[in-house]
């Protein structure tokens, strides 16, 4: 297995594992993060067991506290705990989000939601999905086509084009943590974002979901695996709403 992935796995483990034991820590509020959100506990002890993890291998730009070592060539984008919002909340949908970009390419990616072990993995040669304790056997994503739903990402932020997805009777769910929901665009109709573009929130994402249409600029990322949903979209989001 790519080391890279491996060493991705075992920092993934870990920090299922120290969510597994609990404790109130897991709970504190600590000072705002360098995205600018309050961090909590179990985002800072996610990011201590990743940079042990992944250091090795290129420089760590974190939520939590941006670049923890100096920018270089390769470069790791990490999101310790996606959704950590959800994790305190206690709804299941929370994660890890990795990338390594390497001369502004990425070259893999990782996202995993720690909720139900499930966790996508892609690299210049594979795209699949693993199960936390389960990581030798890899699972093949495949588009599902019977899917009833879209994600639409801080959609109470957008109320005007939230009327007019259920105008045209497109069903979403906001569930609250980015990197998971590009990572689960295979399994849904459509994911959408608008926002402010992050690399430690959308690079592992993108890079995951980068076989299906996709949209992205500095304005909102759309994809889905169906042209035509696509395209009908994006005519919504492009010539109604902006």
């Amino acid at each position: 297995m790519n080391l890279f992935i491996q060493a991705s796995l075992h920092a993934c483990q870990e920090i299922a594992s120290l969510i597994k034991e609990g404790g109130d820590s897991l709970f504190v509020l600590h000072e705002q993060g360098f995205g600018g959100d309050i961090s909590n506990g179990v985002d800072l002890k996610a990011e201590a067991i990743c940079f042990k993890h992944l250091s090795p291998f290129g420089s760590i730009f974190s939520e939590e506290s941006g670049w923890m070592t100096s920018e270089s060539s390769t470069n790791i984008y990490l999101d310790p705990i996606d959704g950590s919002d959800n994790f305190v909340s206690r709804f299941p949908y929370y994660g890890i989000s990795i990338a390594r970009v390497t001369d502004n390419e990425t070259t893999e990616a990782v996202v995993c939601n720690l909720a139900n072990g499930e966790v996508f993995v892609r690299t210049e040669e594979e795209y699949y999905s693993v199960l936390l304790h389960k990581p030798e056997v890899k699972m093949e994503i495949s588009t599902n086509l019977s899917a009833k739903i879209g994600l639409f990402e801080k959609a109470p932020e957008h109320l005007e084009l939230v009327r007019k997805l259920m105008v045209e009777k497109l069903k979403f769910r906001s569930p609250g943590a980015l990197a998971l929901s590009l990572a689960y665009a295979p399994y849904v109709k459509y994911v959408l974002f608008l926002g402010t573009m992050r690399p430690y929130d959308i690079q592992a994402g993108l890079y995951l979901s980068r076989h299906l249409y996709v949209f992205s600029d500095d304005r909102y990322i759309l994809i889905s695996a169906d042209k035509e949903l696509f395209e009908q979209i994006r005519l919504i989001v492009e010539k109604e709403y902006f």
